[in-house]
């Protein structure tokens, strides 16, 4: 499966292209909150893990044994995580949650950086360790449903486009630019599901008055 091949001109392998295409399906099926999209989650990640072994990035690639596990937790919490075990709806954070996120944000980058400078051989333990903490807050964000996880994807996607650059995994590279793409769709999307929520009770609350 790490037999170099060509596809769209870049230099691949066959175990990253299919991480590729089921990625993309991922964030597809996020973005229409359908709770398949984390199925296909865990099946990604668990591949993209041997790609990002194979380029040294070792905080990437435990990160996605993390995502393995929040998958299957944020499989969970949309379909039972809401108002008496009901599937959940899409929030906002608060401005303490905000507040929360950005220091776990912080303090995450700290100790990942510090264990990656400290006993792997990776050559980029701070853009790595960063890029890590971002991603496993993403990810927390997004099994709670919170609009945020978007802005959180398009920082992280779009940092992460440069690194993989810098490692050579073109293909990859190409796939976090699409993601910064359908994090914006994904935002654009979810607002409007909020908006629409938001005039259904107001509705409700005209005609109960």
């Amino acid at each position: 499966m790490n037999d170099p091949l060509l596809f769209l001109g870049f230099t691949t392998t066959p175990l990253e292209l299919v991480s590729f295409l089921l990625a993309l399906i991922t964030v597809a099926l996020n973005i229409r909150q359908n709770h398949w999209a984390w199925l296909f989650s865990i099946v990604s990640s668990a591949l993209y893990a041997i790609v990002f072994f194979g380029a040294r990035l070792y905080g990437d690639m435990s990160l996605q044994f993390v995502f393995v596990a929040v998958s299957v937790w944020g499989w969970y919490q949309w379909l039972h995580g809401g108002v008496a075990h009901q599937a959940l709806k899409v929030s906002r954070l608060s401005d303490s949650g905000w507040g929360i996120s950005v220091i776990a944000w912080l303090a995450g980058f700290v100790a990942i950086a510090l264990f990656l400078k400290s006993f792997t051989d990776t050559d980029v333990p701070y853009m790595d360790g960063f890029l890590t903490a971002g991603s496993l807050l993403g990810q927390l964000l997004l099994s709670r449903k919170k609009l945020e996880n978007w802005y959180v994807w398009i920082v992280v996607d779009l940092l992460y486009i440069g690194l993989y650059v810098y490692k050579n995994l073109m293909l990859t590279a190409v796939l976090y630019a699409v993601f910064v793409a359908m994090a914006a769709i994904g935002l654009r999307a979810w607002k409007k599901t909020l908006a629409d929520a938001a005039q259904a009770e107001a509705v409700a609350a005209s005609s109960r008055a």
